[in-house]
This record gives structure tokens, sequence and C-alpha cells, in this order.
């Protein structure tokens, strides 16, 4: 990622400028930093952002904070429209040092939308980037773990099973089919991604269940989609590996549900 693009984008009178641009299902831009902080969000369809091994799902409850100068991707799990706040670090009040989560409401949702506009007077525009930057409040929940391995025999186990993350053959299988033996691959594995095999599966598994689940799919359903008979298995799973449940994940609402 050291020959990642920095883009940067065109100042305007205040400290943000907002920048709109479509992304079909999985299309992903390339590595690439700003020199501005961004707040990334879409309106519509579910956004993946990367920063080296931490992973964000991002519905259009959710939107992810950058500082400025950190190397990331973006992408689509379903249609959307990146809508990005880049903030010129110099005449911005916050300076979160980590990527960060935030919740989007109606009110943030629409200020966004606002400042979007290119009739604003000065003084309106400057008036509403003041509420934005009251609005923005970090979520507690954390990205979801799950490196990509550089070792090829590590990393045909990994494709195979994030092209099928219900592929339910064990380390031994997986050794067999890579023609390496399992005490082999056991080491391989945690030298290359940090961690074992049967918890590198349980994260990936649960970063392909929130994007199912932030499309609107049940949570029956998602669970069956990732290797899980049934949804409690799942949601004691997501739990143990994430710390909360998939809709407070997704929503960042103490009160919300399940499914």
């Amino acid at each position: 990622m050291t020959n990642a693009v920095v883009h940067a984008a065109p100042t305007g009178v205040g400290a943000i400028v907002v920048g709109h641009f479509p992304l079909p299902s999985g299309q992903w831009f390339d590595s690439h930093s700003h020199p501005q902080h961004q707040l990334a969000w879409t309106r519509q369809g579910v956004l993946g952002v990367a920063v080296d091994d931490a992973y964000w799902v991002l519905p259009p409850t959710r939107a992810l904070w950058l500082p400025a100068g950190v190397i990331h991707r973006t992408g689509a799990t379903r249609d959307a429209v990146l809508c990005s706040l880049y903030l010129e670090p110099d005449r911005c009040a916050l300076n979160w040092t980590e990527p960060t989560p935030v919740r989007v409401d109606g009110l943030l949702a629409h200020l966004i939308s606002h400042l979007g506009r290119h009739d604003l007077a000065d003084d309106v525009r400057l008036r509403a980037e003041a509420v934005v930057l009251d609005l923005l409040h970090p979520l507690p929940s954390t990205p979801i773990d799950v490196p990509r391995p550089t070792d090829e025999r590590v990393r045909a186990v990994t494709e195979a099973l994030l092209d099928n993350p219900a592929d339910a053959r064990s380390l031994e299988a997986h050794a067999r089919a890579i023609g390496v033996s399992r005490r082999s691959l056991t080491r391989l594995f945690v030298q290359d991604t940090g961690m074992s095999f049967d918890r590198w599966r349980t994260h990936m598994r649960m970063q392909a269940a929130l994007a199912l689940l932030a499309e609107g799919q049940p949570v029956s359903q998602a669970a069956h989609a990732v290797g899980y008979a049934t949804p409690s298995a799942f949601l004691a799973a997501f739990r143990r590996t994430v710390g909360t449940s998939p809709g407070r994940y997704l929503t960042g609402n103490a009160e919300s549900g399940d499914d």
C-alpha cells in the first residue's frame, strides 16, 4: 500500500467539501489517501471501507471518519453512491486520529445533502458546517479484522472460504486440498495472518454476514449463507467475536434488535 495514490479534494470557503461517486456493487477504488479528513457515507446501498486488515460495513445509518493521510480502499457490496465529506484539517475542530464510525440520523443526512449544493451563501454554508461537526459522535464498535495472507498456500484456502463463507470443510480437509499437512497449514496460517484457522474463518463469516444484513436480509438467511445452522448459533458467535449484536453494530443504537 506504499504506492497508494493521494487524492486531494478542491478547497471551499469553509472546512467541508462534498463529493459524490457512484459505486456499482462489487466495484472498489484502489488504495488511496487524502490530505483532508474524510467522512465516507452512502444514502443507499452498502459501502465497505478497508484500512489494512480492518474492515467496516457502512449501511446508510453509519459513516466512517478517515483521518487525513490514512490509506484505505472503498467499495460497494450493494449499488451505492459514495458521499464523501472532505474536511480541511487546519479548519476543522475535530482531529480524531483513528478511523472512527459515526451514526448517521435524519438530520445529519439532510445536512450532508444540504452542503452538497453549490448555491449556498457563504454564511449559510459555514453555519451548516458547524452543525455537522456537532453531530459527529463516535460509535463504540470496532472493525472486524480479516487479514489477507501473502503465502500462496494460505491464500488458496482463504480465497476458497471467501468465495463460499459457508464452506464447512475442516482445516485438515483444506490442507489435503493444497497438498500440505494439517500441522503445516496450522503453522502457516498463524504465521501469515496472526490468527488460527478457526478464528480467521469466524471473522470472515462475521464480515460477510454484516454485508448481507446491511442489505436487509433477515438474520436467518444471513446466518445460513455464512455457514451457521441456526440464527441463535450465528448471533452467539457474533457477540463473542464483536462484543455486540449485529443490529447494534450496524446502527449504533442500543435499542436496536437483532433482525
